[in-house]
């Protein structure tokens, strides 16, 4: 599934290609990915035409192209597969094609095209409401309860701090936690816990203040690498609006690195190997010399 990054990537490329435009057609190929707007596919195109489109926003790995009135905004959920390319008019449509909304700059027109193999995503239309904590920005009504993530302005690592120590869970699942902090998946979450030497078991309520900064501090990190090389790609699944793949998964440390060697062990001269067990339903990438298992592991 895209992560933060790889929806940051998908919505600095709209934000180039699509801010300003005024939609002029919108095809519907397959009613599914229009499952969340509950008032039918007429009702979508019928409030699409005509509209321009601002700056694209993204909470975690919800992405939003606001209407220029300010109040209502295109939602994009990528799901597993999703994907959303900006095309010229006449190029063959892609296999999974199933919305087409065409547009017109001043630069000429293009096609906003959502892509969706497996058709967990879609999109919808959704009014826009102010935030709690910044009543000055809007976010989508549907996603209101979705907390900030690590490359937000606004993200506070001392309220983060404080929920954490009032839970009993682990560190992990608290990252993979989106009402509590957004955008971090599997494979990031694997990264920042690497990176900030702290075990996926680690009970929440053990956690120092310095700990809990140390670990989003890691996942900002990480993600900031993994925007700079366009995401992680480990199949065609994900693109940016261009169709290319992103190029992080040749830097991860540990995800996905069952059985090699722990590359910062590795610099030591000691040969670690890493570890992979089964967490959530999925699985946890961890060195057992740089995260040694908490006496009180909560898994």
């Amino acid at each position: 599934m895209p992560e933060l990054p790889e929806v940051e990537v998908v919505r600095r490329g709209v934000q180039r290609w699509a801010t300003d435009g005024e939609i002029t057609a919108v095809d519907i190929l397959d009613k599914r990915s229009l499952r969340r707007h509950h008032s039918g596919p007429e009702n979508f195109t019928a409030q699409l035409i005509g509209q321009h489109l601002s700056a694209g926003q993204r909470r975690g790995k919800y992405l939003w192209l606001p209407f220029d009135n300010g109040f209502r905004a295109i939602i994009v959920h990528l799901g597993m597969s999703g994907q959303l390319l900006i095309c010229q008019p006449g190029m063959p449509d892609q296999k999974h094609l199933k919305i087409r909304i065409t547009y017109t700059t001043a630069e000429g027109i293009y096609e906003l095209r959502f892509v969706d193999q497996r058709i967990f995503g879609g999109l919808y239309l959704d009014t826009l409401v102010p935030t709690q904590d910044h009543p000055e920005e809007l976010i989508p009504n549907t996603i209101a309860h979705i907390g900030r993530d690590p490359l937000d302005k606004h993200f506070d690592t001392e309220v983060i701090f404080r929920k954490l120590r009032a839970r009993k869970s682990n560190l992990k699942r608290a990252l993979l936690d989106q009402s509590l902090s957004s955008g971090i998946g599997n494979i990031y979450a694997d990264e920042a816990l690497f990176r900030a030497k702290l075990h996926f078991g680690r009970p929440t309520e053990t956690l120092t203040r310095k700990e809990v900064t140390r670990v989003y501090q890691a996942a900002e990190e990480v993600m900031r690498l993994a925007l700079a090389q366009g995401g992680t790609s480990f199949d065609a699944l994900y693109v940016n609006v261009n169709g290319e793949s992103g190029y992080f998964a040749r830097s991860l440390n540990v995800y996905g690195r069952q059985g090699q060697p722990c590359l910062r062990c590795q610099k030591s001269g000691i040969e670690i190997q890493i570890t992979r067990t089964k967490f959530m339903n999925r699985s946890a990438y961890f060195c057992p010399r740089c995260q040694p298992v908490p006496r009180r592991a909560r898994w």
